[in-house]
């Protein structure tokens, strides 16, 4: 738990992050921001319903995504930034990158969080960039890369997998000088449909130092195809595992539908005081 811009990340009342994906290719088309004035519309509708912060990404992680270059994903990132700083000031905003040189840009520009989500794997530069700041870092498990993390996924051993990963990394960012670090076990990140659900169902056995938690289970493949539907169809599933996930242990929702997760938090914030 720590405070950070008079926000308590990792108290009792959980927090909603919402999605806004500047990406031609997001594995949800409803994710997807395709102009300014569609990316103001939206960012101002989630924060009308209460988000609490806001994730922008600029490259998709969808199972068999390709890399940008980081030309592109600036390119990307840059106007969309200034453009929700410029018209929220005062919101707090997430950047997904995996890429210390673009994530040393953004919180210059006055990104509030960076989202990885390979937990500094994917740039070794990352952990220092991160403790030199001391910026929120949301710091998540992923097995292999986007492109090739479904070919024999994690499965009865992801557990494990991602505990040790979190001390390990955990550790090496402390050694850094970071300490403002959010757990994200990263669910469909190269893990077994039953991978993901014993992850949730042991959500709060992977707590490591009192860290927060995120959960992002928003209309992923563990509740569409598990339920024989689309990604578009996933809303009311996406309701129910947050809910269990929140009983699990989780400090903050990673979701597509604010509205729906700020009621799924304030129903579960009035069962919780019974």
């Amino acid at each position: 738990m720590f405070e950070f811009q008079g926000k308590v990340i990792g108290q009792d009342q959980p927090l909603v992050m919402g999605i806004l994906n500047i990406t031609p290719d997001s594995f949800y088309a409803g994710s997807r921001v395709k102009s300014i004035s569609e990316l103001i519309t939206k960012a101002g509708q989630m924060l009308d319903q209460g988000a609490d912060i806001l994730d922008i990404g600029a490259i998709s992680t969808r199972p068999g995504a390709k890399e940008i270059t980081i030309e592109e994903e600036l390119d990307r990132l840059l106007p969309t930034i200034k453009t929700v700083r410029s018209h929220f000031p005062d919101a707090l905003i997430s950047v997904d990158t995996y890429r210390s040189v673009i994530a040393k840009r953004m919180i210059e520009e006055g990104t509030t969080f960076i989202n990885d989500i390979s937990g500094g794997i994917f740039d070794p530069q990352m952990p220092e960039l991160i403790g030199k700041n001391n910026t929120p870092y949301i710091m998540m498990h992923v097995y292999k890369t986007p492109d090739t993390m479904q070919i024999e996924p994690l499965n009865e051993e992801a557990f494990e997998a991602v505990r040790t990963f979190f001390i390990k990394q955990a550790a090496l960012f402390e050694s850094k000088g970071a300490s403002n670090l959010i757990l994200d076990p990263g669910f469909g990140f190269g893990k077994t449909i039953e991978a993901n659900y014993d992850i949730l169902h042991r959500l709060n056995d992977l707590r490591i130092n009192n860290y927060p938690i995120l959960a992002g289970l928003s209309r992923k493949s563990m509740i569409y195809k598990y339920l024989g539907l689309e990604p578009s169809e996933a809303l009311n599933g996406t309701t129910a595992l947050n809910a269990f996930a929140l009983q699990n242990g989780a400090n903050i929702l990673r979701v597509h539908d604010v509205k729906e997760a700020k009621e799924t938090v304030k129903l579960f914030t009035m069962l919780r005081k019974k």
